[in-house]
């Protein structure tokens, strides 16, 4: 036997006990990063962790560590996710993955003993940016050494709490976020749900990740002329909200036309004023674009502000134009894709290659080291939801294969 045996039960205990802190809505949570139930979230982990014989420690950003030390000398072999959720999340959002990295290495501590190369669990903090929505992937962030000082006062929450201020109160020394850099890791993979319809689609129960995709926020404004909505002619307006129209049909039909991966999403905008009779004075919108590939990232991104430009200049309007948001493409490294191949056929799991359009900790940690991923199926793609639902056969035979990987690469 090359991988280790996975007891469903086990599993199925777990999701049942950690849904429990923090349980909100009947089959959701709500557990924000730093606060009393992600504080027990945490411990219930490092509980399970001590149980398997694990080390377990905590580091400066608020991460916490599961540790099956290596026989020989050298870096770790990482896996988890996170522990906080949307307000409010489900059960499976980042949580399983910090239980199939748990599975995962207790059982094969327990089955085949210290592994050569160390192996870590991390519960990695603020992925979700529900709390605070500036804060990036705070834990993994830290880890890369995107974390500063000055960073644990700027960013706040929606009553104005630091998220320094929410370290201190759970314990931890925001002073000392620089101290949580790692540079002893040579590979991390994560599990997660997909978040998406793809595997459902495919009638598959696992994925293995090639890429995260290149997401893009950008707020624009167009600015125009108000008018009164009946005197003031079609042919003669500077009307911003025609010009919005347009490109929002524009920029979400270029995505159709390149087809999948491709996806664009307008999801705000505010007209100014926004009388049922006015033609606003300017419209303010956001356009979120994604794609996997760099080169067919750029070419969207750059196709979108031609479209803007060429509206605004037709139709007599001016612009401005900001990125909020910018996370390039993740590619997975081709080594930890081959060993994921080779678990998903000893362990007999159907397997799929696919691109994940969410972003995720693992994007942030290639920075640091090689990446890959693993998505479980979601009942009807269903996420950020109390509704989100994963089959335990699904759980399960994403676990076996991240547990044989895990084998592959450490033992």
């Amino acid at each position: 036997m090359t991988h280790p045996q996975i007891d469903a039960q086990r599993v199925e205990d777990m999701i049942l006990q950690l849904g429990e802190i923090g349980r909100h809505s009947d089959t959701g949570v709500w557990r924000t990063a730093f606060s009393p139930d992600w504080v027990a979230a945490n411990s219930l982990v490092a509980q399970w962790g001590r149980d398997a014989g694990l080390n377990v420690n905590y580091d400066t950003g608020g991460n916490l560590w599961a540790v099956a030390q290596g026989r020989e000398a050298g870096p770790s072999i990482v896996t988890g996710s996170h522990i906080d959720s949307q307000c409010p999340g489900g059960r499976y959002d980042g949580a399983l993955g910090i239980i199939a990295g748990m599975v995962a290495v207790s059982a094969l501590y327990e089955q085949f003993g210290p592994p050569r190369r160390t192996l870590e669990v991390v519960s990695l903090c603020e992925e979700e940016g529900s709390r605070f929505p500036t804060a990036g992937f705070w834990g993994s962030r830290a880890l890369v050494g995107q974390a500063a000082p000055e960073d644990c006062d700027a960013v706040c929450d929606a009553n104005g709490v630091s998220i320094g201020a929410a370290m201190t109160e759970a314990g931890f020394d925001p002073t000392r976020i620089r101290e949580t850099v790692r540079e002893d890791i040579t590979a991390f993979i994560e599990l997660h749900i997909e978040q998406g319809p793809i595997l459902e689609d495919a009638d598959l129960p696992v994925a293995i990740v090639d890429a995260i995709t290149h997401i893009r926020q950008t707020e624009v404004t167009l600015y125009g002329t108000s008018n009164h909505a009946g005197a003031f002619p079609m042919d003669i307006r500077n009307d911003p909200m025609a010009g919005f129209a347009e490109i929002a049909s524009g920029v979400i039909g270029h995505a159709e036309a390149l087809g999948r991966p491709a996806v664009t999403t307008i999801g705000h905008c505010v007209p100014n004023p926004g009388g049922r009779a006015i033609i606003p004075r300017s419209v303010t919108f956001s356009i979120d674009a994604r794609h996997p590939d760099p080169k067919a990232a750029q070419a969207m991104y750059d196709a979108h502000l031609e479209m803007i430009q060429e509206v605004a200049a037709r139709r007599g309007l001016t612009f401005d134009s900001t990125i909020l948001l910018d996370h390039p493409a993740c590619q997975s490294d081709p080594a930890l894709l081959a060993a994921l191949d080779r678990a998903a056929a000893k362990t007999e799991v159907p397997v799929m290659h696919m691109a994940s359009g969410a972003g995720h900790d693992a994007q942030q940690m290639a920075q640091i080291c090689p990446v890959a991923m693993l998505f479980v199926r979601s009942f009807e793609g269903r996420s950020h939801t109390p509704e989100e639902f994963s089959e335990l056969s699904d759980c399960v035979a994403g676990i076996k294969v991240l547990a044989a990987a895990l084998y592959d690469l450490a033992y």
